[in-house]
């Protein structure tokens, strides 16, 4: 496995759905606060270095009319039906600080639908560094369209969480491998450097 090395300038530190009413919610492999304090490591560091922080969080228009409703043979996801006032409120302490980007998506995934793209090409960002809940939904949906488009990307392992650690282990050992490095909170706060 190659050594990692950051440039803060290019990089970006996307973190999915680490809202309250997702947080909340049974996660394996890590519990959502275990993934949450890591999140926030990775978050003051790419600050304090000069990166990019962007945080995003899911949930439906006001009127609802825009969710999603496949027709499926599994049961889908918990719906958005009747959520909190605050379900997706980041959680406290996670941001937004002055300078990051928030994005709202309306589906998994965080490009569809979403300045993302256009945010981080307009400051000549080629890697994304991804985290979040849930690593096989959110995660692995926005690092799918990451690849696409053509973007480097760092999958921080023990910054993501699933509803199932077998979830979590796929996306991790069968799918991000092939697209990108996977790597812990502390190799990518090391590989982070000052411009």
């Amino acid at each position: 496995m190659a050594g990692l090395a950051l440039d803060p300038s290019r990089t970006a530190l996307v973190l999915i759905d680490l809202q309250k009413g997702i947080v909340a919610m049974p996660a394996e492999p890590y519990a959502g606060e275990a993934v949450v304090e890591r999140a926030k490591r990775l978050a003051g560091r790419f600050r304090e270095v000069g990166g990019t922080v962007v945080l995003v969080h899911v949930t439906p228009s006001p009127d609802g009319r825009d969710a999603l409703r496949p027709l499926t043979d599994a049961p889908a996801p918990a719906g958005f039906g009747a959520l909190p006032a605050d379900w997706a409120d980041f959680v406290p302490g996670l941001g937004p600080e002055p300078g990051d980007l928030v994005i709202t998506k309306r589906q998994w995934g965080a490009f569809y639908g979403t300045e993302l793209d256009l945010q981080l090409r307009r400051r000549g960002i080629g890697t994304i560094v991804l985290g979040g809940i849930s690593t096989d939904r959110g995660v692995e949906s926005t690092a799918r369209d990451a690849y696409e488009r053509g973007y480097q990307l760092v999958f921080v392992e023990d910054a993501c969480s699933a509803r199932s650690a077998e979830d979590h282990r796929h996306s991790m050992e069968r799918i991000f491998p092939q697209i990108g490095r996977v790597r812990r909170t502390e190799e990518v706060l090391a590989a982070l450097q000052p411009s």
